[in-house]
């Protein structure tokens, strides 16, 4: 079974992150590569780390008209992410045009709602209903428009899986038993998200932070 696990790799200095990269190979799947680590060191960053043989998972969660949408992900073919998340709330007519963009090999998931968020924040932005209201109403829109899956918290991921069999989940947000929170609000242990359906677990700061990254990581993969 390939392993799910997919390390937030979010430093400032490439050297770190090639560094802890290297160290946790052995026990990810993968590397995510989120806005942070995009914006301080662009495709020169991305091509180095797709050179240790993980796939490439960029969280760049575009949002913007179609036609931006579309050609930046036509930008992005040279890199050959396996995963490239879009903003789900950007409409229909985005989400068709940015998977109609996308390389042949790249999934296309779409993000729902932060984990940093719960309710209350929700409704702060004008949507009326419960999180998992809205991340069931914004799954439903993805899979019309041909997406592969959608980016969700574990606690939605079950029912999101349940209606969508074939889907394409990520699932991060995750924090092993006994850990702190941090700034994320909707969480699960990696194992429970494992079992309710997740394809990929994105974890960063329980592996990057860790005194010891690889033991880290090989004791959440032994959770699995």
């Amino acid at each position: 079974m390939t392993n799910p696990i997919y390390l937030a790799l979010d430093v400032p200095h490439l050297r770190d992150g090639l560094d802890l990269a290297k160290k946790v190979k052995g026990h990810v799947g993968g590397i995510k590569l989120g806005l942070e680590f995009f914006c301080a060191h662009g495709a020169h960053g991305v091509h180095m780390i797709g050179q240790l043989g993980l796939p490439v998972f960029l969280d760049l969660k575009l949002y913007d008209i179609p036609n931006t949408v579309a050609g930046a992900m036509q930008a992005i073919h040279v890199l050959e992410p396996s995963i490239v998340t879009v903003h789900a709330s950007g409409g229909r007519a985005m989400l068709e045009d940015a998977k109609a963009a996308a390389g042949e090999n790249t999934r296309v998931v779409g993000v729902t709602m932060l984990t940093s968020m719960d309710d209350r924040d929700l409704q702060r932005t004008g949507i009326e209903g419960s999180a998992h209201d809205h991340v069931m109403r914004l799954a439903e829109l993805s899979r019309e428009a041909g997406l592969d899956g959608i980016v969700c918290s574990g606690q939605e991921v079950k029912a999101v899986h349940d209606q969508w069999k074939d889907g394409f989940f990520v699932v991060p947000g995750l924090r092993p038993a006994g850990s702190a929170s941090g700034d994320q609000k909707r969480v699960v242990t990696p194992r429970q998200a494992r079992d309710d359906g997740a394809s990929v677990l994105v974890i960063g700061r329980p592996i990057s932070r860790a005194e010891d990254p690889a033991r880290a990581a090989r004791e959440i993969e032994a959770t699995l």
